[in-house]
């Protein structure tokens, strides 16, 4: 490439949005290592520190979504986005990329809306079953929408190109043989082994399932890596600690989640966007219990996806105590079921995500 390249990033909030943008740039920088990149992020956000600790530049902008439980909160929200839209525009006019990724949140709406404006290449990459307001707004005039799902309501179909999530790339590369995991971890090589993940504050709606089923995983001799979350471990392990069973494991956070899926014969877990697409690349059969609090249920949309391939079983928070442990039962006593849940995964499968986003968006910008 005869001159120096460069790149606008924009994603955050969570890191589900953070962490895809950050694996795009990542990729870009191995093809092109001359790269300047720079990302818009919201002030006060999680992007603010985890962009800098990535390697790469963040500017911030005063953008919030709306308040639904203080409805008064939002009377300053037109001014915010005034500021922000101006803002955005000024450290795009000055920056001048070639083009522009965003990947949701709050930042990504003014900053890929200025960009559009501006005669840049926009390109959206959406992690959810269902389109936010943002990403469906801007769609309109991106060159391509990324997406995890082949269907995705609120996008131009013609623009679609499901491509999958951008994941960690240990993820893809670093499985091991389930028996080698097991024993790494301490457990026992031969026994059906549950992983439950509930994300790093860990789900209370998980944990008290595990409560109420603790006696059922030791009459069974099932083994289970139970990741509990800071909020209620200390708890659990107050709780718990008269149950003398080597089968079970209680961990407040895993730090080596390769290991953790590699050991795993089965997945309980939330079903965030960027957790399905590292489940999918593991290819474990998994129960997923959705966070009906997500915005617009995305949760859920995310994994009736699944469901309907068979890929997956779905448990409602509210329908926790009469259908979680059948549900688990039923995969646990049939290894016909998990061959044919593994199998159908691999429709999700993504590995290789961020090098086939980059590939579309240097197909576009040539």
């Amino acid at each position: 490439m005869s001159k120096k390249l460069k790149v606008l990033l924009s994603g955050g909030g969570t890191g589900g949005h953070i962490f895809p943008a950050i694996a795009i740039a990542d990729e870009i920088k191995k093809r092109f290592p001359d790269t300047e990149f720079l990302f818009i992020g919201a002030n006060g956000k999680m992007e603010m520190e985890k962009v800098p600790q990535a390697g790469y530049k963040i500017e911030g902008i005063d953008i919030a979504g709306i308040d639904r439980g203080n409805i008064l909160s939002n009377l300053g929200l037109p001014f915010k986005i005034l500021k922000s839209l101006s803002k955005s525009k000024k450290i795009i006019k000055k920056f001048a990329p070639d083009f522009a990724v965003g990947t949701g949140g709050f930042a990504s709406g003014p900053a890929l809306y200025e960009a559009s404006k501006l005669g840049i290449p926009i390109f959206i990459q959406e992690q959810n079953a269902h389109a936010g307001v943002t990403n469906k707004i801007l769609s309109k005039k991106a060159q391509a929408v990324f997406t995890a799902y082949p269907k995705v309501e609120g996008f131009p179909a013609e623009k679609i190109k499901f491509l999958g999530n951008p994941i960690r790339e240990n993820i893809v590369s670093g499985m091991k043989d389930a028996a080698q995991a097991k024993e790494i971890i301490g457990l026992d090589k031969n026994k059906l082994t549950i992983l439950s993940v509930g994300g790093s504050l860990g789900s209370r709606t998980l944990n008290n399932a595990w409560k109420a089923n603790l006696d059922q995983i030791i009459d069974k001799d099932y083994q289970l890596i139970w990741q509990t979350g800071k909020l209620d471990y200390k708890d659990i392990i107050e709780e718990t600690k008269n149950i003398n069973s080597g089968n079970i494991q209680i961990l407040e956070f895993i730090k080596d989640m390769v290991t953790a899926y590699s050991a795993a014969d089965i997945i309980v877990s939330r079903a965030g966007a960027i957790a399905i697409s590292e489940l999918a690349v593991a290819q474990k059969p998994v129960v997923l219990v959705p966070f009906p609090f997500a915005a617009e249920d995305h949760q859920t949309k995310n994994a009736m996806n699944l469901v309907e391939k068979g890929a997956a079983r779905m448990v409602k928070d509210s329908e926790m105590q009469e259908k979680f442990w059948n549900t688990l039962s039923e995969i646990c006593e049939n290894e016909n079921v998990r061959k044919e849940m593994s199998e159908n995964l691999k429709y999700f499968a993504k590995p290789n995500a961020a090098k086939e986003i980059v590939d579309e968006i240097f197909k576009v910008i040539k």
